[in-house]
């Protein structure tokens, strides 16, 4: 029993607590609504909020258990479900449902959906006309639940009729409802509004019904009447004449007025949208039926009247003449002109009905044809007909092509060089009719030749056609004046250019001539010397100077093309052959000069052979060489005691047969040119032989005999061996060699 007790006690407690935090939790819905109406395609927010409870948890439901269509968003102690766009699937009541530890809490709120997002539409079945009926349609676009839907139409402040729709919908869906009213419009009605207006019958707790209109002013026409023509000054006019016509038309908007004039077929052909028509100038074509109408957007009323425009005589002229020459290639432009009828009609042809190959622009009394560019095909009698009213005039003109566009060209086969023939050509390039042609060439003043050339009937073509003539120029020729002149007549008609004529200077070439070259101070210079070897030509034009050196396979080298070569400071090897050379057009004159730069003597060598110091009996050969180029002279000379004796050498050697004791002294050898000299000198020793028994043995006898054989033989070999390579000797028998 006690225990029983205790379990009653405990869930007691519990339901005392439930009921306790029930009581102070306090949940609130925004819109604070029990229904609200959301327009489809808006945007609607539920707020449910919790208060009493710190942490609530939030879940939301339809009472349909339906999907939600929209988005669940929880912060601390609301909760939003936001629905975007609204739509027919959020037609629900949704329940909001709180839970705080053990206690659970609902709040609920209904949301209705409709959509009427826009103004009535007023349409008329036509433009309102006093006195016939027309239909007015009042439209609601787009309207949910159309169930709801009341639609009344005023004119002015009086109703016209009012209709509601009260048949449910079988699905839920936009639809737009109308109501027609058909009445006949009276001038009362002018300037009236029609008033639609829609009314949905929607209502929550605190708002009204949903209510849209439109207006719209009533336009009553009236269709055109009493359509009227006025003419000043009258109906029967003379070509030339004026005339204005005046149209009046009654209707509601104001008509607006159109003048035409009927054609052949019966149709109209516009002519202005003005109330007065004025004709100015008229011709007898003006003649005609002109009809006025007057219209606006319920109708339209005519009204015509004739007019009739008697002819006067008139006269044409064509230019710029019965005849014109006309360049091939220019443009030439054929004008018909007509006096005393206003309203010439033209028309051109050629007298054989060939293609006019040109362009026709008639403007007022004036008609012009236009050749552009003129060629063959328009060599032609063009005929300009003119009718005026039932009256026609024909002119004609003759148009005769021909080409002279350029100057005559005037051309040598070369180069005018005094004595030399050439060739003139005077050429006349695109000319036609050719055998109409005559060109004649002049020197100066006297004629040297002219031309007539011959008719080619089997084409028309353009030609260029030349005259040539050779002669020979001379230096009287120069400045004088070559002129080319061409004529072409064609028959005795006048045309701007009848001649042409082209002009050319003669400048005559002479080739150079008289070319000299002035060496300073000379040809032949010491080496380290400066030299100016200048040039000069004479020729026509001034010769250009070209310095050259000659090498040795004969070729020439240029190195300056200055009238004056130099040299500051001359080498050996700046020796040779200089050539000047003077060009022109015409031709080349040359000139050479040999340039020769010499040197001292040097490079002296004075020997004894076999030895300075020598046996009496010996054969000793002295040779004196030397290096130098250009050659030296070579003297070889032995002291004496009156002076130095020149002894006889050949090819600079001294031989000595078996010397002897007053073979032995001083030998010298001088080197000399134009420019210097140089000396060697040295000092040969003869040695006498001891006397012996045994001297003139056999033995001694034979080597002597043998010996005087080979010395002269090794003195040969020597001699020849250094003439090969000795640039220099003397000899008093051969008159002073050189070496």
């Amino acid at each position: 029993m006690p225990k029983k007790m205790f379990v009653i006690f405990g869930v007691s407690n519990i339901l005392w607590m439930v009921f306790a935090v029930s009581q102070a939790i306090k949940v609130d819905m925004f819109p604070d609504k029990s229904k609200i109406f959301a327009q489809i395609g808006d945007s609607v927010s539920l707020t449910c909020s919790a208060t009493g409870c710190e942490s609530p948890s939030f879940s939301w439901r339809t009472q349909m258990d339906s999907p939600l269509n929209g988005k669940v968003r929880n912060e601390g102690t609301t909760s939003t479900l936001i629905m975007d766009p609204v739509s027919f699937e959020d037609e629900h009541q949704y329940l909001c449902t709180v839970i705080c530890g053990a206690a659970k809490l609902e709040k609920a709120i209904r949301v209705e959906i409709y959509s009427f997002s826009k103004d009535p539409e007023i349409h008329l079945s036509s433009p309102p006309e006093v006195g016939k009926p027309v239909t007015v349609t009042c439209s609601v676009p787009e309207v949910y639940p159309f169930e709801r839907l009341e639609i009344e139409l005023l004119k002015g402040n009086h109703p016209m009729k009012v209709q509601d729709f009260l048949e449910p919908s079988e699905k839920k869906a936009q639809e737009t409802k109308s109501l027609d009213v058909t009445f006949s419009p009276t001038d009362e009605d002018i300037g009236t509004a029609l008033v639609c207006q829609a009314t949905l019958h929607i209502y929550d707790d605190d708002s009204p019904p949903k209510v849209r209109k439109t207006t719209k002013e009533l336009e009553v026409y009236i269709s055109p009447k009493d359509t009227a023509i006025s003419v000043n000054p009258s109906t029967r006019l003379q070509e030339g004449d004026s005339v204005a016509m005046a149209c009046t038309s009654a209707g509601l908007p104001a008509p607006r007025i159109l003048w035409s004039k009927k054609l052949d077929n019966g149709n109209l052909q516009l002519l202005s949208e003005n109330a007065t028509l004025t004709l100015i100038s008229m011709r007898a074509e003006d003649s005609g039926i002109y009809v006025c109408e007057g219209n606006n957007p319920v109708g339209k009323d005519r009204k015509e009247v004739k007019l009739i425009v008697q002819e006067k005589n008139f006269t044409v002229e064509i230019s710029p003449g019965p005849q014109i020459a006309a360049q091939v290639g220019d443009s030439v432009v054929l004008t018909c002109d007509v006096r005393d009828c206003e309203s010439p009609s033209f028309s051109w042809r050629t007298l054989i009905d060939s293609p006019l190959n040109g362009n026709v622009r008639s403007e007022g009394s004036k008609s012009t044809l236009t050749l552009s560019p003129v060629s063959f095909e328009n060599e032609h009698f063009y005929l300009c007909t003119v009718m005026c009213g039932q009256k026609k005039l024909e002119k004609r003109i003759q148009v005769k092509p021909y080409s002279f566009p350029s100057d005559p060209e005037i051309e040598m086969s070369g180069p005018l060089v005094s004595g030399n023939p050439v060739t003139v050509s005077c050429r006349v390039p695109n000319v036609y009719p050719s055998d109409r042609l005559e060109i004649e060439l002049f020197k100066g003043e006297s004629i040297m030749m002219n031309k007539t050339f011959s008719k080619d009937v089997s084409k028309k073509a353009l030609e260029t056609k030349s005259l040539e003539k050779t002669f020979i120029p001379t230096t009287e020729d120069i400045g004088n004046v070559l002129v080319c002149l061409a004529r072409l007549p064609i028959d005795e008609m006048e045309f701007e250019l009848k001649q042409r004529q082209s002009t050319q200077t003669l400048y005559v070439n002479v080739a150079p001539r008289d070319t000299t070259i002035l060496v300073s101070p000379s040809s032949i210079l010491e080496e380290g010397s400066s030299v100016n070897m200048t040039c000069s030509s004479n020729g026509l034009p001034a010769p250009k100077i070209l310095w050259s050196r000659q090498l040795s396979n004969g070729d020439l080298q240029p190195i300056s093309e200055n009238a004056t070569l130099s040299f500051m400071s001359t080498k050996i090897e700046d020796s040779g052959i200089y050539v000047c050379e003077g060009i022109n057009q015409a031709g080349t004159s040359r000139k050479e000069v040999n340039l020769i730069i010499q040197v001292a003597p040097k490079d002296i060598q004075l020997t004894a052979f076999p030895s300075e110091s020598v046996k009496e009996g010996d054969t000793v050969i002295i040779s004196c060489t030397c290096g130098n180029v250009p050659p030296t002279l070579i003297i070889l000379k032995k002291k004496a005691e009156t002076g130095y004796t020149v002894l006889k050498s050949t090819g600079g050697a001294y031989t000595i047969h078996r010397a002897q004791l007053e073979d032995a002294g001083v030998y010298q050898c001088e080197s000399k040119n134009e420019v210097g000299s140089q000396l060697r000198s040295l000092t040969l020793d003869v040695k006498g032989r001891e006397s012996n028994k045994d001297y003139f043995s056999p033995e001694l006898l034979v080597l002597y005999c043998a010996s005087s054989l080979i010395i002269p033989a090794i003195g040969m070999i020597i001699y020849f061996a250094r003439r090969a390579n000795m640039t220099g000797s003397y000899s008093l028998v051969e008159a002073q060699k050189v070496c």
